[in-house]
This record gives structure tokens, C-alpha cells and sequence, in this order.
């Protein structure tokens, strides 16, 4: 689905917040495959993103700006956004160590 692809390149622009893809996740094959995409549901009216924290505080405000901006124009723009931080990455507490 393209919208999709379209959320997963406006997560990009958003430094500390990467997919997050499910255990469950089928192996790597030869096939091509983007796992990224598992990290998102699209519903007639919610859309969810799943991200994995890679740096504190959490960007959750701008991922909302820059997901919601993908979705100006299409049929799920008035949809409701929701962003699930499944993990933290431990690299994202090093600095709680003094890292």
C-alpha cells in the first residue's frame, strides 16, 4: 500500500524513532520483503504506527507533525493517529549510565 511506503519515509525525517517490526516477523528470504512496513496498520479511520525509541526524550510530537503531514490529501487524513513505542533501544538510556 502506498501510504505506507509514505509514513515509512516521513518516520525517517524523525531522529530517535525507527519501525519497529514484530517478533513474529517472517525470516529474511530471498523475496523482497520490507519488514518495515509490518510496523504500520492502516484503518478506514486509524492509522498506527509502531516505532522503536532510539534516543530520549521521545520525538513524539514531531513524528505526530511529520506522519499526520503524510496523510494531507488522502482518505486518511482526518483519520486518528496513533504512535505506539513498542521498546526502547538501550543505546536511547546510555546516557542515564553516564555513558
Amino acid at each position: 500500500m502506498l501510504i505506507v511506503a509514505e509514513l515509512l519515509k516521513a518516520l525517517e525525517k524523525v531522529e530517535g524513532l525507527r519501525p519497529s517490526t514484530p517478533a513474529s516477523a517472517p525470516a529474511r528470504s530471498w523475496m523482497p520483503w520490507d519488514m518495515d512496513g509490518l510496523a504500520v496498520d492502516v484503518e478506514d479511520d486509524l492509522v498506527c504506527v509502531r516505532v522503536v525509541a532510539t534516543r530520549l526524550p521521545l520525538p513524539l510530537a514531531e513524528a505526530g507533525e511529520v506522519l499526520r503531514a503524510a496523510l494531507v490529501g488522502t482518505q486518511w487524513e482526518n483519520a486518528v493517529m496513533r504512535i505506539v513505542v513498542t521498546d526502547v533501544d538501550k543505546r536511547a538510556l546510555d546516557h542515564l549510565n553516564g555513558a
